[in-house]
């Protein structure tokens, strides 16, 4: 990038990150090729800002503050965040999924991980190249998800300044200066899927290098709560306040595809799949807390039914007043809703294939889904006027 338009990057991240007024977050779930779902949210989100805001210039990180993600969500934020179009973030990203998910040679996926994660490393740092996460390519605020299994903690990599760990003037003498990660290492790391790719190594502090893997591996496959945390929690810097008119979240989702089995089914299964399925019912519910926690303390126009006895919460809201705006956006992949809200006749097998995260021959027929179900939900009433950009932000 040319200094002079580091430069303006440098200044609009600077406006996002400190000026006051209204803040605004946009958060990616994880869910590997689905994440073209997202994009075709993504496409329309950025169609109703750019008609509004008048510029044939407008990116998503003029107007959103904080841009995060998980896995295939991280990927997303990034290059968001880097100021591309969603337009040209879906050919990179067809690109990412057709030359990211190579078989291994042998069977793998049990013994060995079923990709070969070099193939991905080759894509992703050829996209993002030597770029930091201090780097002043970065025209916003940026989250990614990882977990580092070494430890078994959530990293939650992000760029404001005032971090603790950010720069050699905020860490202690022990850490390196997130400022300094490479953005590829990170995203690499946000995607390592166990049984899909191998961890990543990452070098957290002198001599010391931490085992990270996929971000989903932990209760943020569905990171929009941790955004949450990640922009008003005082230890992470930003530091943002609160309120249904200053702050917005919008969540937008991989394509929703809740566990279900039958006994007969479950019985028959031995203890490994039994376990699995487990743990995918896991990650469904820390998703739907997530989802429910947000949907309670907020204003929400795009409310989503949880079960038969709370509703959608639609009525619900913790304490006198509403924490923020909230929007979620998603498609579940489900046979009934796909046929009822988007009118498309899937057979059950085909529904099946779609939910695979690691397909990318699926990529055309995902983003048509995203952008159908985009069509359905997303709505210009939902940003209010006042968490519009001021001439001065544009």
């Amino acid at each position: 990038m040319e200094p002079r338009a580091s430069s303006a990057a440098r200044a609009t991240r600077e406006r996002h990150l400190f000026s006051t007024g209204p803040k605004r977050i946009l958060s990616l779930d994880g869910g590997g090729v689905r994440g073209l779902i997202s994009l075709g949210f993504l496409q329309r989100v950025e169609a109703i800002l750019r008609q509004r805001s008048g510029r044939n210039d407008f990116r998503l990180a003029d107007y959103f503050d904080l841009i995060g993600g998980t896995s295939t969500g991280s990927l997303i934020a990034a290059l968001l965040s880097l100021g591309k179009p969603v337009d040209e973030v879906i050919a990179l990203y067809l690109e990412l999924a057709d030359r990211g998910f190579r078989k291994q040679p042998w069977f793998g996926g049990f013994w060995a991980p079923k990709f070969d994660g070099n193939a991905l490393r080759a894509v992703i740092r050829k996209v993002f190249g030597l770029t930091t996460l201090g780097s002043d390519e970065i025209r916003c605020g940026l989250g990614i998800v990882a977990k580092r299994l070494d430890t078994g903690s959530v990293w939650l990599f992000h760029n404001h300044p005032h971090g603790r760990y950010f720069s050699a003037a905020n860490a202690a003498p022990d850490f390196v200066s997130n400022s300094d990660f490479l953005l590829a290492d990170i995203l690499q790391a946000s995607t390592a899927a166990p049984t899909y790719f191998s961890p990543e190594f990452i070098q957290v502090s002198p001599g010391v290098k931490g085992l990270f893997v996929d971000g989903g591996v932990s209760p943020h496959s569905n990171p929009a709560l941790s955004m949450l945390m990640l922009a008003t929690l005082k230890g992470y810097g930003f530091h943002w306040p609160v309120g249904a008119d200053r702050l917005m979240l919008v969540s937008v989702g991989t394509g929703a595809t809740p566990f279900k089995s039958t006994q007969q089914m479950l019985k028959r299964r031995p203890a490994i799949v039994l376990a699995i399925a487990a743990l995918r019912s896991l990650m469904h519910d820390s998703d739907q807390l997530g989802q429910a926690l947000l949907q309670w303390m907020s204003n929400s126009p795009t409310p989503w039914r949880f079960d038969g006895e709370v509703g959608n919460l639609a009525d619900d809201v913790i304490g006198e007043k509403a924490l923020l705006h909230y929007l979620r956006y998603d498609a579940p992949l489900v046979q009934d809703w796909l046929m009822q809200e988007l009118g498309l006749q899937l057979e059950p097998a085909d529904v099946e294939s779609i939910r695979a995260m690691d397909r990318p021959e699926n990529g055309a027929r995902l983003l048509h889904i995203g952008e159908q179900a985009a069509a359905r939900q997303v709505t210009a009433e939902h940003f209010p006027a006042h968490f519009d950009l001021i001439p001065a932000d544009a």
